[in-house]
């Protein structure tokens, strides 16, 4: 049963000129704030360690609690929205998302600091779907094109800014600023959104709740990265421990799906998947963010481990890959729109790009400068654009107009759950392999002894040998399995632009207008 939503939303004409534009800009900067939030930490995961007393494989909690708890909420933002209305959702996931920035400011231990960390991505998960879905009911169609490439600049640069802005905070204020710094813009977005945007809102729809699904969901998830982030700690499937989570993951997932379709209110609608074109769009999404996700976690762990880079040199190399995207983000938008060309030929040009790029990384070697490491960054991005925005458009496009939000909320949830499970898989697979090249390479070192023969002669006693011979080895083979790991991303990325193929030629121009409208 719909309800009114209030006797006065619709009183105010609907937004035109500056202010049209200042509620996009505020929509974006949302987004971006969320988005963000997902890769500030990643570079400042040794400064918190430090602080709080606790491993760097602790830390990576850090990270993948936000991804995780976001990724949960996120597919929930269609019948939130629904249930609620979008921008009453919006507003106060905002305002939200800013108060637990506090907390997590505050935090002083890392039970406090994951705890606030959920907190935050459950507020910050209808940001980005609800973000996109406003933007598109707000603007009229023949300028929905132009607002949406603002958007998805945002999601673009926003995981490359977050490295550089959260490295330089570290080093010339102190980690928790990394998150405090979200409470002014999280609580003026909220105010300014609400204001502005209420004109918008729709009629409410009182559904039920669907708390099965709801926990089915939190369970599946949930015990999927509690087993992606445990494993390397317990040694994987030797572990009960890790066996059971992977019983729980597989049965909960399996429980989840069959639920939701057959239940007659869904708390996630899974009838978006009849479209192939949604599907494809989705697997190619998860495929390639997943990839370059995993890339931009593991960069900034190598250039500060063992290229001697600072918090701050770390995140200014990865911010690179952002720059070409934001000037290649219009071209992108306007080869669709305008010109009309099939979304599949931009996303395989663009994933195709990045996936050649990366492999070329994959040759990477300890003695780089830092224009060597920053350049193939630079034309990365490039490609990133082709692919991030005509994907969206392409999934989008091929759903029905009142399954929009729900779909966007997918499309979130997977890209979210892709980066979170890529970033316990590439800095698990790293460490592992750095293992594995240190044990294969030990017999090969200095085999006639002439490097430890001229260290001894330089002055060093035979404890400084032993450490200068076992920092180079381990050099090596960090370098040596960070290849490794480009090299798999590399083929993730090649794998999707295959996979866009799978979809259905389109009938008619995909672009954001006709996906929101």
């Amino acid at each position: 049963m719909s309800t009114p939503y209030s006797s006065a939303t619709f009183a105010d004409a609907p937004l035109r000129g500056p202010l049209l534009w200042f509620a996009a800009i505020v929509l974006a900067t949302a987004n971006f704030v969320a988005v963000l939030d997902m890769t500030i930490a990643n570079v400042s995961v040794a400064s918190i360690t430090g602080s709080l007393g606790i491993s760097s494989s602790q830390g990576t909690w850090i990270i993948t609690s936000y991804a995780v708890a976001e990724a949960i909420v996120v597919p929930l933002t269609g019948w939130l929205a629904a249930r609620f209305g979008a921008v009453r959702v919006f507003a106060t996931s905002m305002a939200l998302f800013g108060l637990f920035s506090a907390l997590c400011g505050m935090a002083g231990s890392l039970e406090m600091l994951v705890l606030g960390r959920v907190l935050q991505g459950l507020a910050g998960g209808p940001l980005m779907p609800l973000s996109q879905t406003l933007l598109l009911r707000v603007f009229p169609a023949e300028k929905a094109t132009a607002a949406t490439a603002l958007w998805a600049m945002t999601t673009l640069v926003a995981p490359v800014a977050g490295p550089i802005l959260g490295g330089w905070l570290c080093d010339n204020y102190a980690w928790p600023v990394i998150f405090t710094i979200n409470i002014p813009i999280a609580l003026a977005c909220s105010l300014i959104a609400w204001r502005l945007l209420r004109r918008y809102e729709l009629a409410l729809e009182r559904k039920p709740i669907d708390l099965v699904g709801l926990a089915l969901l939190i369970v599946f998830v949930g015990a999927l990265q509690l087993m992606l982030d445990l494993g390397k700690e317990h040694d994987w499937f030797e572990s009960t421990q890790i066996c059971a989570l992977a019983v729980v993951a597989a049965v909960g997932c399996c429980a989840f799906l069959i639920w939701e379709l057959t239940e007659a209110h869904p708390i996630v609608d899974l009838r978006v998947f009849r479209h192939r074109g949604f599907v494809v769009g989705v697997i190619t999404l998860a495929l390639g963010y997943g990839a370059f996700f995993g890339a931009n976690v593991l960069t900034p762990l190598w250039l500060q481990s063992w290229m001697s880079y600072t918090a701050t040199w770390a995140g200014m190399t990865t911010a690179w890959s952002g720059v070409l995207a934001i000037f290649c983000a219009p071209v992108a938008g306007a080869l669709m729109s305008k010109l009309g060309v099939d979304p599949r030929r931009l996303i395989f040009a663009g994933v195709l790009w990045i996936g050649l790029v990366t492999a070329f990384r994959s040759l990477s070697t300890t003695d780089m400068t830092y224009w060597q490491i920053a350049i193939p960054l630079l034309v990365t991005g490039i490609g990133m654009p082709f692919f991030f925005v005509p994907v969206t458009a392409l999934g989008l496009g091929c759903v029905e107009e009142d399954e929009t939000a729900s779909a966007a909320g997918l499309m979130s949830f997977l890209r979210t759950l892709s980066g979170a499970v890529a970033t316990s898989v590439v800095t698990t697979s790293w460490e592992d392999r750095t293992s594995v090249m240190h044990a294969e390479l030990a017999g090969l070192v200095d085999v006639t002894g002439e490097t430890a023969r001229t260290l001894s002669a330089s002055g060093l006693g035979p404890d400084a040998v032993r450490e200068s011979l076992d920092r180079l080895l381990q050099s090596q083979s960090v370098m040596l399995a960070t290849n490794e790991m480009m090299g798999l991303v590399a083929a993730s990325f090649l794998l999707a632009a295959l996979v866009i193929w799978l979809a259905p030629k389109p009938t008619r121009a995909f672009d954001m207008a006709q996906a929101g409208h």
